[in-house]
């Protein structure tokens, strides 16, 4: 059975660009904020004009991986790249956003006050589906192979590594792209309402893992307590959901980790684990 390495991860948070950006103690550094937000990017192209800035992060951290690696958008571009794509809650900004849109604001007469808010639903609704963002990181970057879409926490996002280590097994994919994004500004009302749920602060990131053919086979577990990985992610970065185990991975490779990587997650009861030996 063919094996898998992870070849590179591109990271970007709401303390800088990359690992090295990341404070020793995420909980001191925050001072108190509960959310670290991440500003939204800057890309050309008129096609990013009206996109949410989910959507805008996603395409930065693909083209963050590929600007590490030196690799060109064609070497991922076509049916031999899957895309595998989770988030716990980035499409929520855009729901509060429709939401808000919606109901409008009143302003000027009755005609013009509709206008506005039928205008604000056109523009926001096609994004509350959470397919949007894989679909925007698709279409930018050419992907035309396997994909998936998996929502929750960092549970999910084992589940995804997991998802594409079991593509590139099968030969469905010569590479596998694993993107999670993860927004909280938007709203932070929501998340201070149900803080039981969540822990701070909440850091915005975006992470893309790189994964092809390789000598380490990966073996899904359900493990009982956090791996060490898992729990340097939660100190150092902070609370990113989603984010967090491709986090870990990319802590493990900056730290040069020799032998078998464990990374593990947890969200709402369900707790899941991967290990490459």
């Amino acid at each position: 059975m063919t094996g898998t390495t992870v070849e590179r991860v591109a990271v970007l948070t709401g303390w800088g660009e990359g690992i090295s950006a990341l404070p020793a103690d995420a909980a001191r550094a925050a001072a108190g904020r509960p959310v670290i937000p991440i500003p939204r990017p800057d890309l050309a192209g008129d096609r990013f004009r009206r996109a949410t800035r989910e959507c805008l992060l996603g395409v930065a951290a693909v083209d963050a991986l590929l600007r590490e690696g030196g690799m060109p958008r064609d070497a991922i571009r076509g049916t031999s790249t899957a895309l595998v794509y989770v988030t716990g809650g980035a499409y929520g900004a855009s729901n509060a956003a429709f939401i808000a849109g919606s109901s409008g604001a009143p302003a000027g007469d009755a005609r013009e006050t509709r206008h506005a808010q039928a205008w604000a639903g056109a523009l926001h609704f096609p994004y509350t589906a959470p397919s949007a963002m894989a679909g925007e990181v698709a279409i930018e970057f050419g992907l035309t192979g396997q994909y998936g879409i998996l929502i929750g926490g960092a549970v999910a996002a084992i589940d995804a590594l997991w998802q594409a280590t079991r593509l590139l097994a099968a030969g469905r994919c010569t590479r596998a792209l694993v993107l999670a994004v993860e927004t909280f500004q938007e709203c932070e009302g929501l998340y201070a309402r149900g803080r039981w749920l969540v822990r701070r602060p909440l850091v915005e990131a975006a992470a893309c893992a790189l994964l092809v053919p390789g000598a380490q086979s990966a073996q899904y577990n359900v493990p009982r307590a956090p791996a060490a990985l898992e729990t340097l992610a939660l100190a150092r970065a902070g609370e990113t959901l989603a984010c967090a185990p491709l986090i870990a991975l990319a802590l493990a490779r900056d730290g040069g980790t020799i032998g078998p990587i464990s990374v593990t997650g947890e969200w709402r009861g369900r707790r899941a684990g991967l290990q490459w030996r």
